[in-house]
């Protein structure tokens, strides 16, 4: 008798009990977020709307669509690196960081900083029994994850791909150097963790920021710069040098996407995969580039989003209507069973992602805004304050003081001692400081008096209105403004109360008597 009990529970379903087990476990969460990466993914290509989602390859950001999630419309707090990452840990808009609502989070010392009440997303989970850690770039105090936490040893080169392959004269060599570093340093994080603990991981590379190699793109790439041709964004004139510019951008985040293939692939052997949530996504816009980084407009604040977590979210999901990645902190959060202590303005996605979840269960619009990016675009310092709503149909933007230069002072441009082309290229801060040095935004102060170029000079860095108004369902790039046509007042009107009611119950110091224009914000105000 006791052989046949024996016998019959080896024979018994333990898949369903196995099964169980998983599903009660805290899933690990696997977030890969890359510098200056704008919404560039092959899975976006469509054969209805030219662009250059028709020229980049990323299978492992694809694969991670097709098998979860795919937001068509995601976007950043703030189209800046600290405010945004710093965002997405808390999940509360940009304005309620303190220091960590600007680039560098500069602050007056002998001053409280409201950030220093916040605890994170990252430590949450450690308290919440996680493994957490962090490699590559922070751009935020050490303290959101404790220094303990952070995972280069193994090395940097990613940061410098596309520099380092294309010199290398054996460039698989280089190339698996690199991709070793990747893998070792998140070995080295997995080797800390305790036996079934879940593990919370940050892949933070840099290489889709500036510099890059110029040429990169073709030559490590196969990325044909002519091939742009007709695909490029209306903003940008469609010239070689910017096809090839945009070229070499698109090959660093081809390098980005390989990358995450190689953490996702130990998870994979782990034998821990379905039981990850597998976030792949970027911290703001394309660099270098007019209306990209720093703008509120599209070109600057989408980025790419694909989350995956079989058995949680429905595989093939598509989103359509716009979330905001201060969402990702109570996302990740609520899958832990934790709650947020920061009092979090970003909502739990989970929901809306599960079968027969739908969009209507989601807030539908993202408040984005900056203030500084470079300490030293506007004299004494002083930011370009904007804040917009992007709603499913519309893109509404209040800038503040339309008197300042949104992309920083014209330095020289104006006068006789006009930098000259290898200047811009290799200085971000000589002119028009907001803009990275690029071979794009030097060739545009070349040749900025070409009358055939006044619309892109425009787009550029020219001043702005007080107000501006898009409606992204005809002009999906932002570049008629309908502020002042008679027949969109009423869209006007009720976007602006929507984004005011908004700032005002959230205390936006930029209400407050433009508190950003002066310390503890503004450090440095009136030199």
């Amino acid at each position: 008798m006791k052989h046949l009990l024996l016998i019959a529970l080896i024979a018994s379903p333990l898949p369903c009990i196995a099964k169980d087990d998983i599903a009660a476990k805290k899933p690990n969460i696997l977030l890969l977020f890359a510098d200056d990466l704008g919404r560039y993914a092959s899975a976006y290509a469509d054969p209805q709307k030219p662009s250059p989602n028709d020229i980049i390859t990323t299978p492992v950001f694809d694969r991670m669509a097709k098998e979860g999630a795919l937001f068509q419309n995601a976007f950043v707090s703030v189209p800046s690196c600290t405010p945004s990452r710093a965002a997405l840990v808390t999940g509360r808009h940009f304005f309620r960081n303190g220091s960590h609502s600007q680039l560098h989070h500069p602050w007056q010392k002998g001053i409280a900083d409201p950030f220093e009440k916040i605890k994170g997303m990252p430590l949450t989970l450690r308290d919440g029994g996680y493994h957490i850690g962090l490699s590559l770039k922070l751009h935020m105090r050490q303290n959101l994850y404790g220094r303990e936490n952070l995972y280069n040893k193994a090395g940097q080169s990613i940061n410098g791909y596309s520099r380092l392959v294309s010199k290398a004269n054996d460039k698989n060599a280089a190339r698996e150097k690199i991709m070793r570093e990747v893998r070792d340093n998140f070995r080295s994080f997995l080797a800390k963790r305790k036996s079934d603990q879940p593990f919370f991981y940050s892949f933070n590379p840099t290489n889709t920021h500036r510099v890059w190699a110029q040429g990169s793109g073709k030559l490590l790439w196969g990325l044909n710069p002519d091939d742009l041709k007709g695909k490029m964004p209306p903003t940008l004139p469609d010239e070689p040098l910017i096809r090839e510019d945009f070229a070499d951008y698109l090959g660093e985040a081809m390098a980005f996407d390989a990358a995450c293939g190689e953490l996702i692939q130990i998870v994979e052997e782990m034998g821990e995969l379905d039981q990850t949530i597998v976030v792949i996504s970027g911290d703001h816009g394309i660099p270098g580039f007019p209306r990209g980084k720093c703008n509120v407009h599209d070109f600057g604040s989408a980025v790419p989003l694909a989350i995956r977590w079989p058995k949680q979210i429905a595989a093939q999901r598509v989103v359509k209507v716009p979330v905001s990645l201060i969402d990702l902190a109570p996302t990740f959060l609520a899958a832990a069973g934790l709650v947020s202590k920061d009092d979090p303005n970003g909502q739990n996605l989970l929901p809306a992602l599960q079968d027969g979840g739908t969009d209507a269960a989601l807030r539908a619009w993202a408040l984005i805004g900056r203030e500084v990016h470079v300490g030293e675009a506007r004299s004494a310092r002083l930011p370009y304050p904007v804040r917009a709503l992007r709603t499913a149909d519309f893109l509404y933007v209040k800038n503040f003081k339309p008197d300042r230069w949104p992309m920083g002072d014209p330095l020289g441009v104006n006068t006789n001692a006009v930098p000259s082309f290898e200047q811009v290229l290799q200085n971000t801060r000589i002119t028009f400081a907001d803009i990275d040095a690029s071979p794009t935004k030097a060739w545009l102060v070349e040749h900025r008096n070409e009358k055939r170029l006044e619309k892109f000079i425009d787009f550029a860095w020219s001043k702005r209105p007080a107000e501006e108004l898009y409606d992204v369902r005809i002009d999906p790039h932002q570049l008629n403004n309908l502020a002042d046509d008679p027949a969109y007042a009423p869209v006007l009107k009720k976007l602006r109360d929507q984004l005011m009611t908004e700032l005002e119950n959230n205390n936006d110091p930029r209400l407050l008597d433009d508190a950003f224009d002066r310390p503890p914000y503004c450090v440095g105000a009136g030199e």
